[in-house]
């Protein structure tokens, strides 16, 4: 090893220990002209020696060259949003769901830590050095934000130790301190700028800098709160002493993390927070509770996009009043009649709203509002603005009324026999449906038709170049490029998205056609229950009902939506247009999969084996383990100390059996 080598590799030891002194433990060593001082020495050092650089060099905090645009990065683990609690009811059912499901009624031990408002992010590492950073997008794809990332103290570009996993993927939240915001704001306003809104668009603004030298000036910081992908390597047993570890490999997590058993204790957990958020030097919007124990965790498993062991509890919503101006009619993808308060502009919960929603008639009558008023407006969970009471009546008070006919169509406005949502008969005919459900069809979660956003379809169908979804696949290039903002290359683009959505899956293609009530879970529970498009097409309301997910409303959409010619004549040209999706395998050999078909239910607790290792077998033998009992239940498997399940399974009849007969069944 050479003098320069040496120099470079004691400097760069150095300056790591002194980041993570500085913005890990908020305890510094040296003066920052000190620090300046050896990051000079080995800027100078790398540039003479271009052989020194090393991926982990803390001189790459500074900003790489600017990016033309973002790449994408699928997350190997999805990144996964959370169910919300809004009062400390909806909490105690949470817990009551989980012991339910666990059934088990000691308290849960829960990991209990602030909801920062921020942006979730994924760090990837490799032999300990990060090699990579991404958003998280929709959970499944996000974007690379890797140079911007590395300009961030408090995240480190090496490991400390040496007992990390060689492949570590730490989840966190990119939040803006208070204090930086507001110097931030202030810096922009002194040089003539819009300040931003909230630390939470600043923070988002700054991470999505195509520059990442302007991502190195701005005040950003990290808390890691989990882990994903993990390789050649492990990490421990449950939240808590994970995040200790994660901390003792130089990464910061939020000293309000704590642990708390049972209801009790995560209403205090709350209330306390609640009562020092002003005084937090970041922003939260609420309280996020996981299950501790990885075990359960994996037990309770997930419902659709979401974990059932987690849950944030928001704090209660901000509040303003304002005038209600108007009220106008919108038209939704399903027909959907919904009321719009148009509002003198008035800020609420960090932004700023002149429209919110009023739901239906029948909640204009409870809450008893004319137009004239002076309303309270709440921004429910911090996202959708809602008119949810009168503060003063207007002096000129004006009746709401709703429309006998559809506003955008003339079609007749109909109220169904115990529904509160009014719905357009118009159906298709309906221009608003029709744009909506073509938004619906080329969304994400959807047939993913990149490009094909809301005011493009709005273009589209106003220039009478779509008049249904299936009109989507005879565009040309020609005829985009010259609608208004769209260019060749745009409208290349559009037509090389609209053709690669050709090759999807059939859950997407069922949860594209809108069918009411059909969401993303039960789409997927169609494919994997009939597998093929012909059979969900000519399935009864009786088999309809055999899915899960599916109750008799649903089913009655479903069997509405495929009798209708219209549908059937837009699925078809769909088809026709080459739409396809690989065939769902079924494991035909009965060796491999002998309980496929059948339903089991384990309760109690067993003594060869937890009860998590029991579902894995099972579900490797074809079997589907639920956590509840039904007349469809096969077996319920009966450990020690089985509670309620177990009485219900021999009140219906079910078959029992004892860990030793399990035992039996998997040899």
């Amino acid at each position: 090893m050479t003098i320069n080598h040496k120099r470079a590799e004691e400097l760069r030891t150095t300056l790591h220990h002194h980041n993570y002194q500085y913005y890990v433990l908020d305890d510094p060593e040296i003066s920052d002209a000190k620090y300046d001082g050896l990051l000079r020495e080995l800027q100078q050092l790398e540039a003479d020696n271009p052989e020194l650089f090393t991926m982990d060099s803390p001189t790459q905090r500074v900003g790489a060259a600017p990016l033309s645009a973002f790449t994408s990065v699928k997350h190997e683990v999805p990144m996964l949003s959370l169910g919300n609690a809004f009062s400390s009811e909806e909490l105690a059912a949470f817990d009551k769901r989980l012991r339910n499901r666990l059934d088990d009624d000691t308290d849960i031990e829960y990991i209990a830590e602030p909801k920062l408002d921020g942006l979730a992010v994924s760090l990837l590492y490799e032999k300990g050095i990060l090699i990579r950073a991404a958003t998280r997008g929709d959970g499944t794809t996000g974007e690379d934000i890797t140079d911007n990332i590395r300009t961030i103290g408090s995240i480190p570009l090496a490991l400390k130790g040496d007992d990390w996993p060689q492949t570590l993927e730490v989840r966190g939240e990119v939040y803006m301190p208070k204090e930086g915001f507001k110097k931030l704001n202030e810096g922009l306003l002194k040089e003539g700028e819009k300040p931003f809104i909230n630390p939470r668009n600043a923070a988002a603004g700054s991470l999505r800098q195509l520059d990442s030298s302007i991502t190195a000036t701005r005040p950003l910081a990290m808390y890691c709160y989990a882990v994903g992908l993990v390789k050649d390597g492990s990490i421990p047993d449950n939240q808590l002493d994970t995040l200790e570890q994660l901390g003792q490999w130089g990464l910061r997590i939020c000293p309000e993390v704590k642990k708390v058993k049972g209801i009790s204790e995560c209403n205090d957990y709350y209330q306390n927070l609640a009562y020092i958020r002003s005084e937090l030097p970041y922003e939260i919007d609420g309280i996020v509770f996981k299950v501790n124990n990885f075990d359960q965790q994996k037990e309770l498993g997930f419902v659709s996009r979401a974990p059932r062991w987690a849950i944030a509890q928001k704090f209660p919503a901000e509040e303003e009043t304002t005038e209600l101006l108007d009220v106008e009619f919108q038209v939704g993808r399903t027909g959907a009649i919904t009321p719009v308060a148009r509002l003198e502009p008035v800020f609420v919960g960090g932004v700023t709203v002149s429209n919110a929603t009023l739901h239906n008639m029948d909640e204009i009558k409870r809450i008893g509002v004319y137009i004239g008023d002076t309303v309270i407006v709440k921004r429910a969970g911090d996202v959708i603005p809602k008119v949810v009471a009168v503060h003063t009546q207007g002096k000129k008070r004006i009746v709401i009324e709703q429309p006998t006919q559809c506003p955008e169509c003339g079609s007749d406005i109909l109220l169904e026999e115990g529904e509160a949502i009014a719905r357009c008969s118009g159906g298709l005919f309906c221009p608003a449906q029709v744009k909506e459900s073509i938004k619906h069809f080329a969304s994400r979660k959807a047939m993913d038709i990149d490009g094909l956003g809301s005011k493009l379809v709005v273009q589209l169908y106003d220039q009478q170049l779509i008049k249904h979804i299936d009109d989507i696949y005879r565009l040309k290039a020609e005829d985009v490029a010259k609608l208004e903002r769209m260019g060749e290359k745009s409208a290349e683009n559009l037509i090389n998205a609209i053709e690669a959505s050709k090759q999807t899956t059939l859950a997407r293609f069922i949860y594209a056609l809108g069918i009411r009530e059909v969401g993303e879970a039960t789409a997927k529970s169609l494919a994997e229950h009939f597998l093929t498009l012909e059979k969900i097409q000519t399935a009864t309301q009786e088999a309809l009902e055999e899915v899960d997910d599916v109750g008799p409303i649903v089913a009655s959409h479903i069997v509405t939506f495929f009798k209708q010619p219209h549908n059937q004549e837009i699925i078809k040209a769909l088809l026709d247009a080459n739409i396809s999706w690989p065939e769902i395998e079924i494991i035909a050999d009965e060796t491999q999969q002998p309980l496929a078909g059948k339903t089991y239910v384990l309760t109690g607790s067993l003594t060869s084996m937890t009860r998590s290792q029991a579902k894995e077998k099972l579900q490797a033998l074809g079997a589907k383990v639920t956590g509840s009992v039904s007349k469809k239940t096969t077996a319920i498997i009966a450990g020690e100390k089985a509670g309620s399940k177990l009485t219900k399974a021999e009140k219906l009849g079910v078959m029992v059996l004892s860990e030793e007969q399990l035992a039996e069944l998997i040899a």
